[in-house]
């Protein structure tokens, strides 16, 4: 089942040129059930991420171009009365995909933003006042664009705390933009790319993960980094049980990425940072958002035994 998922990872990075790291992050993200965020300014690949992600997945795949004036219903559906049958008939919205790309998020209101805050936390929205479940694996890629640029609206720390991950792709090196300029189109490439895992595979992995190992010396450092945030001089809060719970997750997919069914303090170190810094808020900063220097001074002031 690695194997397949290392095809898959592989597969990918023949889109995403030179994005490595990256892109393996955004697996292991998925593999432990969690919804990525990826800020970059436009025309990074963070469509092209996740489409090609869905691809080599065999996921259902929906995109919602995130704008202004988009609303709820548009996202989770409506219902339409149908006058054949006398009856309101429910017409699904593209929030029912295995994997939704919402790109832009943060070009759409507030109030069309927190449509998906339910279908991200519990694989379920509530329409009209029924309940209706969502695919299984059910997976969010949020895409948006840094905050100074103009037609944003910030997302709120309730949402922002429901993505596992937050990504940024920057700029490509000079090799790998060669490659992109001298080879074929990123296009003509998704368009060939082939389911490389079943469906039930696929949910089997993310079961194993789940199952990953994590000491009691393990969970003692992640506890040791939680308190850390908390109590940080820079930061205005620090992580919530939530953060806790999806660093732990996230160090046991990557783990399992590496071969092995136990974490190590060296799992927890790769995720850190795309897990808590859109999750801390520093006191003075422009932004808010956690500093990569303070990030850093965690990984180098808490000891890991």
């Amino acid at each position: 089942m690695r194997s397949q998922l290392e095809a898959c990872i592989h597969a990918v990075n023949h889109i995403i040129l030179g994005k490595e790291q990256a892109v393996r992050l955004a697996m292991a993200c998925l593999l432990a059930r969690g919804h990525l965020l990826i800020e970059d300014l436009p025309g990074m690949g963070k469509t092209t991420l996740s489409h090609a992600l869905a691809q080599v997945l065999g996921l259902s795949y929906q995109r919602i171009q995130f704008t202004s004036d988009l609303l709820p219903g548009d996202i989770l559906g409506t219902s339409v009365f149908d006058r054949e049958t006398g009856q309101f008939v429910f017409h699904p919205g593209p929030v029912f995909a295995e994997l939704l790309l919402a790109d832009e998020i943060n070009r759409a209101t507030p109030k069309s933003q927190s449509a998906l805050l339910e279908a991200m936390e519990e694989g379920q929205v509530t329409i009209e006042g029924a309940t209706r479940p969502l695919p299984d694996p059910f997976f969010v890629i949020a895409t948006q664009n840094p905050i100074s640029q103009g037609g944003t609206f910030s997302l709120p720390e309730s949402q922002l705390d429901r993505f596992m991950m937050r990504l940024s792709l920057g700029y490509p090196s000079v090799s790998a933009e060669r490659q992109l300029l001298m080879g074929s189109d990123r296009k003509q490439l998704l368009s060939v790319l082939q389911p490389l895992i079943e469906r039930a595979d696929l949910l089997a992995a993310q079961q194993q993960v789940n199952d990953v190992r994590a000491s009691d010396a393990l969970v003692s450092y992640i506890l040791r980094l939680v308190e850390a945030t908390r109590t940080h001089a820079q930061l205005a809060f620090g992580l919530s049980p939530r953060g806790s719970l999806a660093l732990l997750a996230a160090a046991k997919a990557w783990a399992f990425l590496a071969g092995r069914d136990y974490v190590i303090p060296e799992d927890v170190q790769v995720v850190l940072p795309a897990v808590v810094g859109h999750r801390l808020r520093e006191q003075n900063s422009a932004n808010g958002i956690g500093s990569a220097s303070v990030i850093q001074s965690l990984l180098t002031d808490v000891p890991a035994l």
